[in-house]
């Protein structure tokens, strides 16, 4: 399973830099966004799966979740996401691998090995007893899963990426043109007769 992974992690991180190449947005920013998104899905999964339930363990659940979303805002969110890109970039720039590459081997293995083995049962479950609440927790480990991957990749060194570069191309083409200036005078001196230089 970990000549799975190699091979795996190798793929995603060939996507990652053509996805800078043309976004100009790391890993880094990619994996960023994928946690924001599982916070989401977790809070829709509580929702509706203690939505019929009485009324204190829905006031229970929706303290958790404040507590929680808290907890993540003085965490995970209070440091910006060009920090962990700076720090990317300065291991890079030093010659070294990402450690995660080897430190989350095993985490990454098994989060792959939950994804594939609970494909089919949750798609079982989805579709024959009609449980909505068992594809968004899939979801929340595919998007664990996919996560832990992109953390363990490395960037490329910092570039503006070609989609930017093509929107704002695009954008200064739409800009309406200045009015040439006259060659050899400056603005604020037109209409006035040059000076002569008398020596």
């Amino acid at each position: 399973m970990l000549y799975i992974d190699a091979a795996l992690l190798n793929a995603i991180e060939w996507l990652c830099r053509r996805f800078q190449v043309v976004t100009g947005r790391t890993n880094v920013w990619l994996a960023f966004q994928l946690t924001n998104l599982s916070i989401i899905v977790y809070f829709i999964w509580a929702a509706l799966l203690f939505w019929n339930r009485d009324t204190g363990t829905r006031v229970a659940v929706g303290i958790f979740c404040g507590v929680l979303l808290y907890v993540l805002t003085q965490t995970i969110f209070k440091v910006p996401i060009e920090t962990y890109e700076n720090s990317a970039y300065r291991r890079v720039a030093n010659g070294l691998r990402n450690p995660r590459r080897v430190r989350d081997a095993l985490l990454r293995v098994s989060f792959l090995t939950l994804s594939m083995l609970l494909f089919y049962p949750i798609l079982v479950l989805a579709i024959t007893f009609r449980v909505p609440v068992a594809i968004l927790s899939y979801g929340l480990v595919v998007l664990t899963t996919v996560v832990l991957y992109l953390l363990a990749c490395d960037p490329l060194p910092p570039c503006a990426g070609k989609l930017r570069e093509w929107v704002g191309g695009a954008r200064r083409a739409a800009e309406p043109a200045a009015a040439p200036a006259e060659c050899g005078v400056a603005s604020g001196n037109r209409g006035r007769a040059p000076r002569s230089n008398a020596a």
